[in-house]
């Protein structure tokens, strides 16, 4: 059979190239020549793809994420400070909230992503020693024969207070992970308890820090992006994520990633701000946000702007149902959400099933 004579002018090529394809139309397929509207639509979309949003401003793709990094290294050590300050301490309920559900077991491995200064990690230590407490008092309750010795050692052997559990930070900002691993020695996880003098190692070739404390308890702090994590598949119980991924240029990625390090039956959890609800609540939280926080960082922080993208990239973030379907486009499942304070943060929860 002969070969269409459209697939014999392919050579063509300069001003005879056009002239030629505008005559040549396959059966059931619409021109996507530049120089049809169709052709032009699609020239559109292709620009648009490769651009984003940086707060109220779009950029390209790769623009934002260097803006962002620049944020984050801006704010590093005024970061937990200013939290406090622009949420009145509530963002601390919101953390322990997310604990709460997530409730991990002895032995829960935790992938805390974009948690550079370590709130969430701190918090699942704590959360899994005082399981680990709880049970031990409880058997030393039903011991009644035990000397004051037995009992006082078993109090001082803390070695498997975590029975395993283990949790690795992963954040792509070194200044974040700097504050995250001076507050793992200098502040004893907030439980009032010395761990002892702690060690550090860092890891170069893995662009990894470990540091190990007295008393079992074990953190990995991680250099990696959301969108492409350095883990292997299948490795870990459960992944947060809190008040990281409306940053992140490629959300849909950042979800895959999450599922694959996720083993199955691990549990994704994401505590985000989200669209509020109440009408009243959202026009005050509007003018708090745009005409208070950014002033907050320019006293508190010397950071204007930094503190204007926060707050832009807030209403920039998909809404409640909006990202639980990208949550499930990613692969998750049995995925709900819950809002808070009126919707101004949301926790997602999905599983890999």
């Amino acid at each position: 059979m002969a070969a269409p004579r459209s697939c014999a002018l392919w050579g063509s090529c300069g001003r005879g190239w056009s002239r030629v394809m505008r005559g040549c139309r396959l059966p059931g397929l619409r021109s996507s020549w530049p120089g049809s509207p169709l052709g032009a639509r699609l020239l559109s979309q292709e620009k648009r793809a490769t651009e984003t949003h940086f707060g109220f401003e779009t950029v390209s793709e790769e623009e934002k994420g260097g803006k962002v990094y620049q944020v984050f290294e801006s704010v590093a050590k005024k970061y937990d400070v200013m939290n406090d300050m622009m949420s009145l301490g509530i963002h601390r309920l919101w953390k322990d909230l997310l604990l709460w559900r997530m409730h991990p077991f002895p032995g829960t491995q935790l992938l805390d992503v974009a948690g550079g200064t370590g709130d969430i990690a701190f918090r699942f230590l704590n959360y899994i020693q005082a399981q680990h407490r709880r049970k031990q008092k409880r058997q030393l309750r039903t011991q009644q024969n035990l000397s004051w010795e037995e009992i006082a050692q078993k109090y001082q052997n803390e070695e498997d207070s975590l029975n395993g559990s283990h949790v690795v930070v992963c954040d792509i900002n070194k200044e974040m992970l700097k504050i995250g691993r001076k507050k793992a020695c200098a502040q004893g996880y907030k439980t009032g308890k010395s761990y002892g003098k702690c060690t550090e190692e860092k890891l170069t070739a893995r662009k990894e820090w470990k540091i190990i404390c007295g008393g079992g308890s074990r953190l990995a702090w991680v250099l990696g992006d959301a969108e492409e994590l350095p883990f292997d598949d299948d490795k870990f119980d459960v992944y947060t994520i809190a008040f990281g991924i409306r940053n992140v240029t490629h959300i849909d990625r950042a979800l895959q990633e999450a599922h694959r390090v996720l083993k199955p039956g691990g549990r994704f959890l994401c505590l985000e701000f989200s669209q509020v609800t109440n009408p009243l609540v959202s026009r005050l939280y509007d003018l708090y946000s745009f005409q208070v926080i950014p002033v907050m960082g320019e006293v508190i922080a010397k950071d204007w702007k930094s503190y204007q993208y926060l707050v832009e990239s807030i209403r920039q973030f998909p809404a409640q149902e909006e990202f639980k379907e990208m949550i499930e486009d990613a692969g998750f499942q049995k995925v709900t959400y819950e809002s808070l304070t009126s919707g101004i943060v949301a926790i997602h929860s999905g599983f890999k099933l």
